[in-house]
């Protein structure tokens, strides 16, 4: 019996290349991207060049058993910088989402049209949350109406907070089918590129994550093909009849694209952390204040001592949760939802403390834990807050139905 906590020759190789694309590619463009509040094209296209930006890398990923290449891969993206690691990354969402819920034909088709190609790279968007439906899904209003006739789907309704809406060449939609089963009742569709009735009229301006696209998808009488309901017909009449007669749920759709993301959310998270930590501890050591550097101050260097602990111990609670997500072991205690929630609190306060650690300088836009800050912050809020993520560990741990 043997047990080890060693990366593999193969992890840390990934490591060492995506690193090694982060430093050289996505720092340097960080602080550009970050004012300009856009898309960084020519960056994701770097990425499909060198192969980190395309569906078969994702697949390779999603092959490791271990579960822990997309966590790696993830943070190291993410210690390069927020905005672009979403703007790299956030097409991943929309993948989970056809995953989840897609036929084998369905993810052949659609998943490559997610990300285009080197020459041309796209992106994807999953389109969930709503004005008043986010954490609280069963309150979406989004229909989608079955026109047999014509073997289509009719969708109309308001989606809001959509990474990539309206500049995907995908969008997974999520819909009520029937409104009478609450969360039961929905369904996730295909809307292919170029369909008529999807608007996008502007993007959100957004506090952090400035370099990743992020703006409200508004749906007028979109008809989209029969084929393009994920799982198909079949599948969903099989569900709403189980639902109606009060049979055990396989599961909803959105919430299955986010049990399988949050780990990887939670690495995200860290990878901000752990840039905002390096660069302090660089910090403290040459910064010097009554001639000597500051580090040597027992409250400097203790709470450096605390950010690297506190960020070592989230990365254990997302690398276990993508262990447990990869292999089917259930998430008996909220896992997947502890590894996400305790990542976002480290990655809000580590890079807080950067910023006093820096004192004046970290408030600045000379200094990079200033994006830091603001980028870390809505780790505490989108795919389930905090409070979200503690209502479903609470849950898990009682067996009772908190509130």
């Amino acid at each position: 019996m043997s047990f080890s906590l060693d990366l593999s020759e193969e992890h840390r190789d990934l490591r060492d290349w995506v690193h090694g694309f982060a430093e050289k590619v996505i720092r340097p463009a960080a602080a550009e991207w970050d004012e300009r509040e856009e898309t960084p094209w020519p960056i994701i296209q770097e990425a499909a060049k060198v192969g980190l930006y395309g569906f078969e890398t994702l697949a390779t990923f999603w092959a490791d058993d271990t579960g822990l290449s997309l966590p790696i891969a993830n943070e190291e993206l993410f210690w390069g910088d927020g905005g672009i690691g979403m703007a790299i990354f956030g097409t991943t969402l929309a993948v989970a989402g056809i995953f989840a819920a897609g036929t084998p034909d369905q993810m052949a088709e659609w998943v490559p049209q997610c990300y285009g190609d080197e020459n041309e790279p796209r992106v994807g968007a999953f389109c969930s949350s709503e004005p008043a439906a986010g954490s609280d899904v069963s309150a979406m209003r989004t229909r989608a109406v079955y026109d047999e006739a014509n073997d289509e789907w009719v969708l109309n309704g308001q989606k809001a907070w959509a990474t990539n809406g309206g500049i995907a060449n995908v969008h997974v939609v999520q819909a009520v089918v029937d409104s009478s089963l609450g969360s039961r009742g929905q369904a996730a569709f295909i809307v292919p590129p170029g369909t008529k009735g999807l608007e996008s009229p502007s993007k959100i301006k957004k506090h952090g994550l400035r370099a990743s696209h992020t703006a409200d998808v508004f749906l007028d009488d979109v008809r989209v093909p029969g084929s393009c309901l994920l799982g198909g017909k079949e599948k969903l009449d099989e569900k709403l009849a189980r639902a109606r007669e009060g049979g055990k749920a396989s599961g909803q759709a959105a919430m299955k694209t986010f049990e399988l993301s949050r780990p990887t959310v939670g690495a995200q998270a860290l990878g901000i952390a752990r840039a905002a930590y390096e660069h302090a501890l660089e910090y403290a050591k040459e910064r010097e204040t009554f001639g000597r550097p500051i580090i040597d101050n027992q409250s400097i260097a203790f709470t450096l001592a605390d950010m690297r602990m506190e960020i070592d111990a989230a990365r254990m609670l997302v690398w276990r949760a993508a262990w447990m997500g990869r292999n089917d072991e259930p998430f008996t205690a909220g896992e997947g939802s502890m590894s996400k929630l305790k990542a976002g609190r480290v990655a809000t306060w580590a890079t807080e403390r950067a910023i006093q650690i820096l004192g004046g300088n970290g408030y600045t836009r000379e200094f990079p834990v200033e994006r830091l800050h603001r980028d870390a912050k809505i780790y505490d809020i989108f795919e389930g807050t905090e409070q979200i993520q503690q209502l479903v560990v609470a849950r898990a741990i009682s067996g009772r139905h908190i509130q």
